[in-house]
């Protein structure tokens, strides 16, 4: 008998499997039946089943069945659901829907003097927010694919004409009908990436981590795809509307169900709607300004727990941000085991353009999350790399993403990553990679197999008044030499004092988990006295070549023989210590002298060169710092939302390697960029330092003057170079944006876009009087010496400043004013200085 069920069961086998391997392709667009536009996201589904998909925001859809069904139905917000026959013999049909507005469904409307009923549903969610709250899982983790598509869309007929475009628009008409956008201007595919993840979060403490399992990059891509598979990955694709603040494009929008919510948003209560097993009440939102960054549109909210189960929110046009002329963002969310619920399926269309007659930019990002698991965290090593990449993450066999995306591509979306498979192997288009790498990170590839590359090209040449007309030339090696390996070096030449300069540095990345790398470098130049451990200062390059450049004798020119090697690894999260051993020998090229004995008498013996060997031994913790890591860089990413602590201890030893000083530094830093919602952003670093040793004026602290018309955040902008220096001392740099809080509420000012900000710099400080009487003041022939000033313990250096950024997009203009020591000869007590930032 069992032989007889085991026939049996073979036999139902074959004559099922045909019907089992029969699949239906469905596709086609959701418009409105008025006027033929798209719908976005409509619902498209089989009636009494869970079989279903949503249209993109073209409203286009493709539905993959592997039954034969009778109809299908389209649902969407503010239309009437519609339902067509279909066959259930065609293996590929197309279905378009046509929706009727759901206008004429109105009943009678009674309005009573009564609260708004969306007022009542929006306190009950704050009532259920911490129980709906992700953030109150102990761990969860879930496997995420994440597509993104980039696109050229409105393409000028000045763009339209270029070589590069030409060819670009040829490959993807020779593959079928090309894409539009809403205008119906045909839009031109330029990147495509697919990434298919493990994604871990822990809390208490804030962990997370990523696993990149496979990745695709199709089309218009950089050499190095490693670093772009993380930033694409569903790490920063998390958006999620519980907090207060949703950070979209590197801004802080104000979510619907934020604490405060009635200050910023109004809403309706429309309808109660079924969706999947969840009643939902259905909420159009809408700021009360729309300058505001700030969401219009639907959210939905269960019945029963008071979750957020499906968002659907643009942000409005007149948004004062720049360069984004849509913001779309649609967002499915299901209960976790644990009772929280988790975002299902995420997808973000952004639309940006330089102005309103330019190319614009068309972004979509759509991320689908499975394989849900919550409370179960792992141990606290497992989180110490954030992001973890297989080895063969981006070799994905011939197939393989057609058999693991968790959905189905459209016909349209088919044939966009076949075009750009294509396009990215254009000659023209890896021309212009290379010049567009060149421009963002100032590195030219030198030969076939791109073991080095030459740069930095903003450093090729320079003038200053000590050097004449310098000329540098400086490399870099790439993972192609070695990902363990990496080598930099430069020579440069002045015209005027007919001196090479050189400099070569080499790092060995010795463990990548922990980030463990060992350095050594060698370099002979000239330095400025106001730049010399000034670290803030070399972040901003445009304010470095500014200080370097033109007359740079008030820096205080010398030669700077430099010998260092250093060891540095994360001892656990987000903690790194440093090692570093040192070597320097100063040659100042200007009139300066300190006394070699205890004797500062006049008379005593003096010396102008001088040489410093060092221990600097460096802690930095920097919690909730996101870092990605390519083959043998590191580099931080995002906003500091929690402070960075950064602690230094410095010894002098002397007769080291011929060192002329024994001393001590000792120095703390705290820096944060801080979240107000709609106040705007602050940020600021405090400062605080203390020498408790007698040396000359160069190896204190020289505080950081500006007297270039380029205004920077690190620097005291109306303080002259080496104006103050101090032994100890206690700095605050602050700065708050307040994006559009005040202009957008004047009329006549928020169509400009500006936006207002303030700064303030104060500075407490003092120097003992044994190196106060360290250098000599005088000549033996009574000329007088440059020399320092030092500040008066009771009476702060301040500055504070007031400005408009966003001008013309991306000009800011400060207006300064010096508060304290006024009195001083050739110190400005008001100044006007700019800069060029991009931003958002």
């Amino acid at each position: 008998m069992k032989y007889a069920y085991a026939w049996l069961g073979l036999l139902l086998l074959l004559v099922g499997q045909p019907a089992l391997a029969q699949k239906i392709v469905f596709s086609g667009q959701v418009t409105e039946a008025a006027n033929g536009q798209p719908v976005p996201f409509a619902s498209i589904y089989v009636k009494g089943t869970t079989l279903g998909t949503t249209a993109d925001d073209e409203g286009r859809y493709q539905l993959t069945l592997n039954q034969p069904v009778d109809s299908l139905t389209a649902s969407a917000v503010g239309f009437r659901p519609k339902s067509r026959k279909v066959s259930r013999t065609l293996e590929k049909q197309t279905v378009n829907f046509p929706l009727p507005s759901a206008a004429q469904q109105l009943g009678e409307v009674v309005i009573r003097s009564t609260e708004n009923p969306a007022y009542a549903i929006l306190r009950k969610v704050q009532q259920h927010k911490k129980q709906n709250d992700k953030g109150r899982l102990d761990a969860f983790e879930f496997d995420s694919y994440n597509r993104i598509e980039v696109s050229l869309s409105d393409i000028t007929d000045r763009l339209a004409r270029r070589k590069v475009i030409r060819d670009m628009a040829s490959v993807a008409s020779s593959v079928g009908e090309m894409e539009r956008n809403a205008s119906g201007k045909p839009t031109v595919p330029l990147f495509a990436s697919e990434v298919i993840s493990r994604y871990y979060v822990r809390h208490r403490p804030n962990r997370e981590r990523e696993e990149i399992k496979h990745s695709k990059l199709h089309g218009v891509t950089p050499r190095d795809g490693t670093l772009l598979s993380q930033v694409l990955g569903s790490s920063f694709q998390d958006y999620d509307f519980y907090p207060n603040w949703q950070v979209v494009m590197g801004k802080d929008f104000i979510s619907p169900i934020a604490d405060g919510w009635r200050i910023t948003y109004d809403y309706d209560l429309e309808d109660t709607v079924q969706i999947g097993a969840n009643k939902c009440y259905q909420l159009k939102v809408f700021p009360r300004r729309a300058q505001d960054l700030a969401f219009t549109g639907r959210i939905w909210i269960t019945t029963d727990s008071y979750a957020l189960r499906r968002v659907d929110l643009e942000v409005d046009p007149k948004a004062n941000i720049n360069f984004v002329d849509q913001i779309r963002v649609y967002q499915d969310l299901t209960p976790s085991s644990a009772g929280p619920w988790l975002p299902q399926r995420t997808r973000v269309v952004v639309g940006m353009k330089p102005t309103k007659n330019q190319t614009g930019l068309l972004v979509r990002f759509n991320t689908i999350n499975s394989g849900f698991q919550a409370g179960q965290p792992r141990e606290l090593p497992f989180y110490d790399q954030p992001f973890a990449s297989a080895p063969n993450a981006l070799k994905t066999p011939a197939g393989f993403w057609e058999q693991n995306r968790p959905d189905t591509l459209t016909a349209q979306e088919a044939r966009t990553l076949t075009v750009l498979d294509s396009v990215g192997k254009l000659p023209s288009v890896r021309t212009f990679l290379e010049v567009a790498d060149l421009v963002v990170n100032g590195y030219e590839e030198l030969g076939p197999r791109g073991r080095f590359e030459l740069g930095p090209i903003l450093s090729t040449y320079t003038w200053n008044n000590v050097e004449g007309h310098r000329l540098r030339l400086g490399f870099r090696s790439t993972p192609e030499l070695s990902p363990d390996w990496l080598l930099k070096g430069y020579a440069a030449y002045g015209t005027r004092d007919g001196e090479f300069k050189y400099g070569l540095s080499v790092d060995r990345i010795l463990n990548r988990p922990n980030w463990t790398v060992f350095s050594a470098k060698y370099s002979h130049d000239i330095d400025l006295v106001a730049l010399l451990d000034n670290d803030l200062a070399l972040e901003s390059p445009l304010f470095e070549a500014a200080a370097r450049f033109g007359n740079v004798k008030p820096g205080l020119p010398l030669w700077r023989d430099l010998t260092a090697v250093t060891a540095q690894s994360d001892l656990f999260h987000n903690f790194t210590q440093k090692l570093t051993l040192r070597h320097q020998r100063f040659d100042p090229l200007y009139n300066f002298a300190y006394y070699t004995t205890a004797n500062h008498e006049p008379g005593a013996p003096t010396a102008q060169n001088f040489n410093l060997s060092e221990v600097i031994l460096e802690s930095r913790y920097a919690p909730g710092e996101v870092l990605i890591q390519n083959q043998n860089r590191r580099y931080a990413v995002g906003t500091m939302k929690w402070p960075v602590f950064t602690l230094k201890y410095t010894l002098g030893l002397p007769g080291v390697l011929g060192s002329d000083f024994k001393y001590q530094k000792f120095n703390f830093s705290m820096e944060q960029s801080v979240q107000l919602g709609q106040l705007g952003r602050t940020e600021y670093i405090l400062e605080a330092g203390y020498i408790p040793s007698t040396v000359p004026y160069p190896v204190l602290k020289n505080h950081l003057g500006n007297e270039s018309p380029i205004y920077t955040s690190s620097a005291y902008n109306l303080m002259r170079y080496s104006e103050f220096v101090s032994d100890r001392y206690a700095s605050l740099h602050a700065e708050h944006y307040f994006e559009g809080l005040f202009i957008n509420a004047v009329p006549l000012l928020k169509k400009l876009d500006w936006r207002l900000l303030a700064s303030g710099n104060v500075l407490y400080g003092g120097v003992s009087q044994a190196n106060r009487d360290a250098t000599p003041a005088f000549e033996p022939d009574g000329t007088p010496r440059p020399t320092f000033r030092s500040l008066t313990p009771s009476t702060p250096y301040v500055e504070l400043g007031y400005g408009v950024e966003n001008i013309f997009k991306f000009i800011r203009v400060d207006f300064l004013h010096r508060l304290t020591y006024r009195d001083l000869p050739n110190v400005k007590t008001f100044g006007v200085k700019v800069c060029a930032q991009f931003k958002l």
